[in-house]
């Protein structure tokens, strides 16, 4: 039987991601039809210490399940890592009556959904994040979306690279996983995958190999790179100039014209897929079922297609099992 939980909040923290609306939307009216109050916490952790919420109602998530970002804005909050900005928040849920709290984004903002859990806030976490890099579960709100996205730009990347006979470097974002550069890069046809999670040799894995495939009839080439590789050597300015110079280092060595193509935050925008839509409005009706009856410190995850959860302290200590397979995949017929 469900415990008597009267209100809850929703709160999208760190990087926004395609699909956020719909989980916010699937949220706010499974609690309603559940006789329960909703509060959006309105630009993350720091929408709690800084008291700035609503009370959401059927319509306030009208017409938002098709638009990207996120409706409740979000922010990243180090005050929220200290004692003091949990305790503030903790005041703001009191005050307001939540019992229970949605945390939709990446495993910092479940971090956050720890701390106030074990503090007597029960909160339930919904992964958002469009690099798929939560290691507790196989899918991640706005994976898809952004994936798409790339392919789209890449396409067109590609027919002037074909009218050139040109080889293009395209950097895609992928702080510490590969997975956006990897699938993007078999459904592009990339010539070169190059991810943090393997080992790799500029000479070996793209030059050697583009003139291996010239030989064989080919006349441009993408090479996609994840953004966690050029971090290595610094974060956003250098990541431009890693692409630059592995262009220039492409050119000098095969002769073949090289240009640099950072998409950045293209890849976060636009509106998101069917699968994030469902997706997320899947993960939003599961963590009001658990927050209902009073259950929190819990992640909403995927597993081999069907939606569960986890305890949160676990589901952060899980490794990412990377698929080596789709990697040689990639290797084999990307020529």
């Amino acid at each position: 039987m469900d415990k008597q939980v009267k209100a809850i909040g929703i709160l999208t923290s760190g990087g926004d991601a395609p699909g956020m609306n719909a989980a916010v939307r699937a949220v706010t009216r499974a609690a309603l039809n559940k006789g329960l109050k909703v509060f959006g916490i309105r630009k993350g952790y720091k929408g709690l210490i800084e008291r700035d919420a609503v009370e959401m109602n059927l319509r306030s998530v009208s017409d938002i399940i098709n638009r990207g970002g996120t409706a409740l804005y979000t922010d990243r909050c180090l005050e929220f890592k200290e004692e003091e900005g949990i305790q503030k928040g903790i005041s703001f849920c009191k005050e307001l009556g939540i019992e229970g709290l949605v945390v939709v984004g990446g495993d910092g903002s479940f971090r956050g959904a720890r701390d106030l859990s074990v503090r007597g806030i029960p909160c339930v976490g919904i992964p958002g994040t469009i690099d798929n890099d939560i290691t507790c579960t196989e899918y991640t709100i706005g994976f898809d979306t952004a994936m798409n996205t790339v392919v789209e730009m890449v396409d067109r990347i590609r027919d002037t690279c074909e009218s050139h006979d040109r080889c293009s470097v395209v950097v895609v974002m992928g702080a510490g996983a590969g997975y956006i550069a990897l699938h993007t890069g078999i459904a592009c046809g990339a010539t070169a995958i190059i991810i943090p999670e393997k080992e790799y040799d500029i000479q070996k894995d793209v030059i050697d190999r583009i003139n291996e495939v010239k030989k064989t009839g080919k006349h441009h080439y993408i090479v996609m790179v994840a953004e966690g590789i050029a971090e290595k050597k610094g974060r956003e300015e250098k990541i431009y100039r890693f692409a630059q110079d592995l262009a220039h280092e492409i050119e000098e060595k095969t002769g073949v014209v090289t240009r640099a193509n950072v998409l950045g935050h293209v890849q976060r925008g636009g509106a998101p897929t069917l699968r994030d839509r469902v997706v997320a409005s899947e993960m939003g009706y599961h963590a009001v079922e658990l927050l209902s009856q009073g259950i929190g410190n819990r992640v909403v995850v995927m597993k081999d297609g069907k939606i569960s959860d986890l305890d949160i302290l676990e589901a952060l200590n899980m490794p990412k099992v990377f698929d080596d397979k789709l990697y040689e995949i990639a290797n084999t017929i990307s020529l």
